[in-house]
């Protein structure tokens, strides 16, 4: 894959507002592309246009939305090619399986799975005109997944086969199809999910809270210190770069030493082995009143 600054070739990335979206814009601008960053409001692009990024107002639920970009491509001024489609947007979501709303298990889904599927459908004709690349940002709960996150986890384990099947149907056509899954990273995302689920706690009935109530009250401090101990969104982006870039990707990378740890380790280590290292981590943020009887409980 080329950088020029000549051809100006095109990268899409979508959930550019915040985070590893905008700061994976920012590095893909600065390594020569002309970059299409789907933001949700007019403001939200005002500060990537500083930085030579061109915004544009991207819900990847919405049919009109992901029409109006594929014309956008198609009829490109320049006649420049889709190098690159990198799939970042996405919802997070904490919570025990049995209490997450059908509603909301639906719409992370229509998010971070069938949103990217409608996205990638689109622009694939434009992908294998270009010899493109698609990079899926998955998760390292879409290989290891752990008490509260099952919603999210489900998602992301989707887009994981999504992407295998993708990578293999793809490869005569000559496009490629990475995954990158971070761990940690400092980013708003996990503050979003945080908010849902102090609304799913006090909608829990009195057998749920019995059940669970210890869980919900951890969650919080678990994301809070999982967060702060992941990379800068900057660290993230220069990966996710590597992986729309590099003339060879690897089929998949990693963003962060636990996410790289936990990986390897699913894929040795027997399931409940597994099992009594994540519950291990997680009782670390039990309250204290609770925490001998929880661990009983799991062990």
């Amino acid at each position: 894959m080329t950088t020029s600054t000549e051809t100006q070739e095109i990268v899409i990335v979508t959930g550019a507002s915040t985070g590893m979206g905008a700061a994976t814009a920012r590095e893909m601008a600065r390594r020569g592309f002309h970059v299409l960053a789907g933001v949700r409001r007019d403001s939200d692009g005002e500060v990537l246009l500083a930085a030579g990024i061109e915004p544009v107002i991207l819900d990847i639920t919405n049919q009109d939305h992901i029409a109006a970009l594929a014309a956008r491509i198609d009829d490109d001024p320049q006649g420049r090619v889709l190098r690159a489609l990198v799939n970042n947007a996405g919802l997070p979501c904490a919570g025990p399986v049995e209490v997450v709303p059908l509603d909301e298990w639906r719409r992370l889904f229509e998010v971070n799975v069938f949103g990217h599927v409608a996205l990638t459908q689109a622009l694939l004709p434009a992908l294998v005109r270009g010899k493109g690349r698609i990079v899926n940002i998955s998760s390292l709960n879409g290989k290891v997944s752990m008490a509260g996150y099952g919603a999210y986890a489900g998602s992301k384990f989707a887009m994981e086969a999504v992407s295998d099947a993708l990578r293999n149907e793809l490869a005569p056509s000559g496009v490629q199809v990475v995954v990158v899954e971070p761990g940690g990273v400092q980013t708003q995302m996990a503050g979003t999910g945080l908010a849902s689920l102090s609304r799913l706690s006090a909608r829990m009935t009195p057998e749920q809270n019995a059940r669970y109530g210890a869980l919900t009250q951890a969650l919080p401090s678990h994301v809070a210190a999982f967060t702060k101990a992941g990379v800068t969104s900057e660290t993230a982006a220069r990966t996710i770069a590597k992986a729309a870039t590099v003339r060879k990707p690897r089929t998949r990378y990693t963003i962060g030493a636990m996410a790289t740890f936990l990986i390897r380790a699913s894929r040795f280590l027997p399931d409940r082995v597994l099992d009594r290292m994540t519950t291990s981590d997680l009782r670390k943020h039990y309250p204290d009143r609770v925490r001998p009887a929880t661990a009983a409980r799991h062990a």
